[in-house]
């Protein structure tokens, strides 16, 4: 029972990756260019072919450039909110666009997708669990701050793409202007490394086996501090840095533990970045 995951690309120019079976796969978002994602993806000797959907997790550029190209060229079904497909301007076909809704799961072969919501500075954005073979992955990534969403579905996860986006230190000793600083550091911005941290320390899941740390800044932060401040941390997680310029490898994720499934309604709220998952 497994999962195969990688990153294509993870960062302020380009955000996408794949998480499949044997037979299927879904990219999470595609923010490079469709002739990058068929590079990427055949130098880890995966098919496109294999790729049955594309989520879009909200509409800045880094998540949606390559999107509507590789809906057309591979007649991709594109799941999407409304607001952020029009916010967007993705050229789209009609028929090749389905919406979702946070915490409704939508079935892709015998990969299940659930988006729930998340806080960032976008219309609609939302964050995702894929789930198959008895393993759930999780993609956390653009959040503002590691609100009761994203830490029930962290608690789940066998594995998950994490952001660590900034170095507290650098952001604010750093040439970008307050406005800026304050939007990055603000409660719909991004997550520090030490938020990062702290989220992992807290509610890592005794059976999760790999952890993905994206969206890493190119001017606000650096690999290896990333890599510093992680290493000796656990030696039951493989902490893996997911680059903003090439495709991680391709990880395999077995089943090591049977999490809780997490049960909500339909209607949710992100008031002061709490969530009763019961009421």
């Amino acid at each position: 029972m497994s999962l195969f995951v990688a990153s294509l690309n993870s960062g302020s120019n380009g955000n996408c990756y794949y998480i499949g079976n044997q037979e299927e796969a879904v990219l999470i978002d595609g923010g490079i260019s469709c002739r990058e994602i068929e590079k990427r993806l055949k130098r880890l000797e995966l098919s496109i072919k294999k790729v049955k959907a594309v989520f879009v997790s909200h509409e800045h550029g880094d998540h949606i450039h390559g999107v509507a190209a590789l809906a057309k060229k591979h007649r991709l079904p594109v799941y999407i909110t409304p607001p952020t497909l029009r916010n967007g301007n993705l050229m789209l076909r009609e028929d090749q666009t389905f919406s979702f809704r946070a915490y409704d799961p939508v079935q892709i072969g015998n990969l299940t997708v659930t988006a729930f919501p998340k806080f960032h500075d976008a219309v609609d954005p939302h964050s995702f669990v894929v789930s198959g073979n008895g393993v759930q992955v999780g993609i956390f990534t653009d959040i503002g701050v590691s609100c009761a969403h994203v830490i029930a579905h962290f608690k789940q996860c066998h594995a998950a793409f994490l952001e660590a986006n900034y170095d507290e230190d650098m952001l604010e000793n750093g040439r970008y202007p307050l406005s800026l600083k304050n939007r990055i550091r603000g409660g719909n911005g991004h997550l520090s490394n030490r938020q990062a941290m702290e989220l992992f320390l807290e509610h890592r899941p005794p059976f999760m086996s790999h952890l993905f740390l994206a969206h890493l800044s190119r001017n606000n932060n650096a690999p290896e501090i990333v890599e510093n401040l992680f290493s000796g941390l656990t030696d039951q997680t493989e902490i893996i840095i997911a680059s903003r310029d090439k495709e991680t490898s391709l990880y395999h994720i077995q089943h090591t533990g049977s999490p809780i499934p997490v049960v909500a309604k339909r209607k949710v709220s992100l008031k002061h970045h709490q969530l009763s998952l019961f009421s």
